[in-house]
């Protein structure tokens, strides 16, 4: 469909600085239309009643297209938004296809519908789909989060309005010709890039039933409050100040190598970072040495070669912000004991070194805050009661580790931790768990099982208690 306006949303690398592309800038009207396509794709058309054998069998013709595009998706999403091209290559590229997948193992074994006989009634429970989605996915992890939300939502046989952020619609574009060659049916999915307005008149359209969203906690509260006035169904996936918590029996040098991905991944740019490192006192210089060993090691420079771990920030304003906490943690007194500037050599692209701060305490902005940079704090306590208090010292809730030679030990730690998600010694949980956040980071579960929840309204149907049930 032709776009009503004549706007485009430059797309600017962020290794030169120089915009690469353009793509149109969606208008309400453009909103209004893809609305429509979706509610007359939902209301009147195939795909919420096909059979689930038939959804799977649409996505899994998507899941084989995406695995022979993980070299073009790599380049794509390290070309709009600076990701090092090996994480590209498994995160952006490979991950989608893994998570897509991991949709389609779960799918057949998800009580889509059950019968619950009592003595004070007989009822079939179906989970039938929720409607027309407004899926508002981020630029620091665009194709994965976008697959996030659409296959469990497909599956459950919705509709979909994707709304990727203007930083990094090009992967957008490329999922939706993978769609299309798949055989989706028209409507079914429908890319809107836009700016802040034109995207809240797609979370506030009448024709949406339910809002994903992920993102930062501030845009995730204005989209709740919207949502709110409507009853409109809405999951947020939210920011977070993850803390990763040594204990004093951890291999230091083992936990400071796991923090080079668990820290530093996509160059600070992930939600579920661990932002904050809390060590014993006792052994804060043995795992400091070896933490600063490990960070000194990773090279920053061209995200397209292979050799770089530290790419780019996305854009001008991100380098602005985070370059504006490792200000504030300067003023309010904590230590840079390693990077703290712009690395040299750069004459373009929106670089900061990895920057590691010590004598943080939970009273720092840099303590309290989502950076959204690779800038990590480290805070010692003194016995396992007061890591537990440090690490839950927070507004967020999304993520966090425990490392330690004592993996029972480790668990027992984790429960006390609030937050969606523990790694004990870095193992991740994998995409068959639910992930998501507790207090501001978030409401609602992805991936799992769980993740078709949000995507399905259960409705309860009364049965004569003789009737036998022939579909």
């Amino acid at each position: 469909m032709a776009p009503q306006g004549a706007d485009t949303l430059p797309v600017t690398s962020p290794f030169t600085g120089e915009v690469i592309a353009r793509v149109p800038s969606a208008t309400t009207g453009d909103v209004d239309a893809a609305v429509d396509a979706a509610r007359h794709a939902f209301d009147h058309g195939d795909w919420p009643r096909t059979s689930l054998a038939d959804r799977m069998a649409v996505l899994a013709r998507v899941s084989e297209l995406l695995g022979k595009q993980t070299d073009e998706i790599a380049m794509v999403v390290t070309s709009e938004m600076g990701c090092p091209i090996t994480l590209s290559r498994s995160m952006q590229a490979a991950g989608p296809k893994v998570l897509l997948d991991s949709f389609l193992e779960l799918a057949p074994e998800y009580p889509w519908r059950s019968e619950r006989v009592a003595a004070t009634g007989r009822g079939l429970v179906v989970r039938e789909p929720v409607g027309v989605v407004a899926a508002v996915v981020p630029w620091n992890a665009p194709l994965l989060i976008s697959i996030m939300k659409l296959a469990p939502a497909l599956l459950a046989g919705c509709t979909v309005v994707l709304k990727p952020a203007p930083e990094t619609p090009l992967d957008a574009y490329l999922l939706a010709g993978l769609l299309e060659e798949a055989g989706l049916p028209d409507g079914v999915v429908n890319v809107v890039p836009a700016d802040r307005e034109v995207s809240e008149h797609l979370v506030t359209h009448s024709g949406v039933d339910k809002v994903a969203f992920t993102g930062s906690t501030a845009a995730g509260r204005r989209i709740a409050s919207l949502c709110g006035q409507d009853l409109k169904r809405v999951t947020l996936e939210l920011g977070g100040k993850s803390a990763a918590v040594v204990l004093d029996d951890a291999d230091m040098a083992t936990a400071a190598e796991s923090l080079r991905i668990g820290s530093f991944r996509n160059s600070g740019q992930v939600c579920s970072l661990k932002t904050r490192i809390v060590v014993p006192r006792s052994r804060h210089d043995e795992f400091l040495e070896a933490f600063t060993a490990v960070v000194s090691s990773m090279p920053v420079g061209d995200p397209m070669d292979d050799a770089t771990q530290i790419g780019p920030l996305v854009s001008a304003r991100q380098r602005e912000r985070v370059e504006g906490y490792i200000a504030s943690g300067r003023e309010q007194g904590a230590q840079i004991t390693l990077g703290g500037g712009r690395p040299g050599g750069f004459d373009s692209g929106f670089f900061v070194e990895p920057t590691v701060f010590t004598g943080v305490t939970s009273d720092m902005r840099i303590a309290q805050e989502e950076i959204f940079g690779p800038v990590v704090g480290i805070l010692a306590y003194d016995d396992e009661d007061e890591a537990v208090a440090i690490a839950n010292d927070s507004s967020y809730g999304l993520n966090g580790s425990v490392f330690t030679a004592d993996p029972q030990r480790g668990v027992a730690v984790a429960r006390r931790l609030r937050t969606g998600t523990v790694e004990i010694n870095g193992n991740p949980v994998g995409f068959h768990s639910p992930i998501g956040g507790f207090k501001s980071s978030g409401i609602g579960r992805e991936a799992g099982p769980e993740g078709f929840d949000s995507y399905v309204e259960l409705k309860s149907i009364g049965l004569p208690r003789d009737l036998t049930l022939t579909s």
